[in-house]
């Protein structure tokens, strides 16, 4: 039967992830075909709608600078027409400005979701066909002599007209048109080099703006795509962030009912353990006689030993699950790392023994005590020396290092001479219940449990833990406890007698 691994288990719950962010933009691409396909200008509808509100805006905030543009040129004007004739043109471009602004007023008061686009973008077109024809009406200075200041105020109204209207490209057309035309009308007037030449610089600039106002307009849905896609990239971030909220506390829900059960199995477990374990070894030490058959004493070690490894299976399990969730507590003392090495390398002595192996021990008995929990600390050096002790050859070396480390905190370092463990699996023999090639080549008893739990413990302590191995070259193992953890020795108070008590100054008499 194939391994159940997590990506087939998480098919079977739902899509993965890049198969949702697929379908979601699939979604958004379908989405925004159909949109365009409803439109008149090929944008989508949020598009067309802050093209239209852009425009508005433009106009609202230019209504009183064009006013008093307006009165300007109808004031320099009166040199060469009459000031009612002035007048009525300064009217007549108010009323469309006015009308243009109270459109975008009107329009821009409106919940968007009940805008007829196209009804407004046809109304905007005309009023600024409007308005355009009043200031073409301009033209008639030319007649009179003022052709050049003619010529002036239609390139900066048609400045204006292609600048303010380029969000909506039709009343950028509808606005320069007029202007456009009453330009070319001034060679009526006059066929003169020179007139022929403004003439013809004047068509030039106002060509040149509606190029100008094509280059905003691409420049501003450009813009516009760009924040509709951050907009979405937001929106599915916060998506994102919704479902890791929900997969956490699933997750937490999940590492509760975990603890829960570990903690049930852990009691159901360990009271017929005891049992077994305490008859298993009374048969074993043949307490009430021996046995009439050699393979009983054989069964009963075999009982025992089971047991035994199954009670310190479900102690790794727990302390692991402990770590994990954050419960482990420390009963922190002053104790002394030289010394607890020392007595878990005696207590290891015998299975080295048995194997032929040496141990090297470069321990500094010098070293300031340690403020740390003593259970944590030997369970540390057991789990490496028993992992030396398992994975070195008959007759080899086993290096013990106690010491100071260079800010001023202290190390133990065990290396061993064995086969070593390739780059490729070291990551896999620091996860739970992950075993390398070699262990299970040689068939090495253990619950893959040892190195997570030293370096859950190591972490609990503030300290670090660091694993070096290659292939053939052996492995080391170095946990650095920090320097916050070293007790400093206080030096010896030196008191006058004088300054002592009563009893102490007699007793020092």
């Amino acid at each position: 039967m194939s391994d159940l691994t997590v990506e087939m288990v998480q098919r079977g719950r739902g899509p993965s992830t890049q198969e949702a962010n697929r379908r979601r933009g699939i979604a958004r691409e379908i989405r925004s075909a159909r949109e365009k396909l409803t439109s008149t200008t090929g944008l989508e509808r949020a598009f067309d709608y802050e093209l239209l509100r852009l425009y508005a805006q433009y106009r609202v905030g230019a209504g009183i600078p064009l006013g008093l543009f307006a009165v300007a040129l109808a004031a320099a004007s009166v040199f060469w027409v009459p000031p009612v004739v002035a007048a009525v043109w300064a009217l007549c471009v108010f009323a469309t400005i006015t009308l243009i602004t109270t459109l975008s007023r009107h329009f821009l008061r409106q919940n968007p979701g009940d805008v007829s686009l196209a009804r407004w973008r046809r109304l905007f077109v005309l009023s600024e066909g409007m308005q355009s024809l009043c200031w073409s009406l301009m033209i008639g200075l030319g007649a009179t002599g003022g052709r050049i200041f003619a010529l002036f105020g239609l390139v900066i109204a048609a400045a204006v007209a292609t600048m303010l209207g380029a969000t909506v490209p039709a009343a950028a057309v509808a606005g320069l048109g007029p202007l456009v035309l009453a330009t070319l009308s001034l060679l009526l007037f006059s066929r003169e080099p020179d007139a022929i030449l403004l003439v013809a610089m004047a068509l030039g600039s106002q060509l040149f703006f509606m190029g100008l106002a094509r280059r905003l307009y691409t420049s501003t849905v450009g813009a516009l795509q760009s924040r509709a896609e951050k907009d979405a990239i937001f929106g599915e971030l916060e998506q994102a962030k919704a479902n890791s909220d929900e997969a956490r506390r699933r997750a937490e829900e999940a590492n509760l009912a975990k603890s829960r059960f570990l903690a049930t199995m852990s009691h159901e477990l360990r009271t017929p353990l005891n049992a077994i374990l305490g008859f298993s070894e009374v048969m074993k030490n043949e307490v009430f006689g021996p046995h009439t058959a050699l393979s009983y004493q054989e069964y009963s070690n075999d009982i025992h030993d089971s047991g035994m490894h199954l009670l310190n299976l479900i102690n790794e399990i727990l302390d692991l699950s402990r770590i994990e969730a954050g419960r482990y507590e420390l009963n922190e003392e002053a104790l002394q790392l030289a010394h607890i090495v020392e007595e878990c390398r005696h207590m290891m002595g015998l299975r080295a023994r048995q194997k032929g192996q040496i141990f090297l021990d470069f321990v500094d008995d010098s070293l300031p005590r340690l403020w740390a929990d003593e259970r944590a600390l030997r369970q540390i050096v057991l789990n490496l020396l028993s992992n030396a002790v398992k994975f070195t050859p008959p007759g080899g070396e086993i290096t013990i290092k106690v010491g100071w480390t260079s800010s001023g905190g202290q190390y133990v370092a065990v290396k061993d001479s064995g086969p070593g463990i390739p780059e490729d699996e070291l990551g896999t023999v620091m996860s739970s219940f992950g075993r390398g090639s070699l262990a299970i080549k040689t068939a090495e008893q253990g619950s893959g449990l040892g190195l997570p739990i030293v370096k859950g413990l190591v972490d609990l302590h503030g300290g670090q833990f660091q694993l070096k191995s290659k292939p053939r070259e052996g492995t080391e193992v170095i946990v650095t406890l920090p320097a916050t953890r070293v007790m400093d020795t206080l030096p010896a108070m030196s008191v006058e007698p004088g300054n002592l008590p009563a009893k102490a100054a007699a007793k020092a008499a």
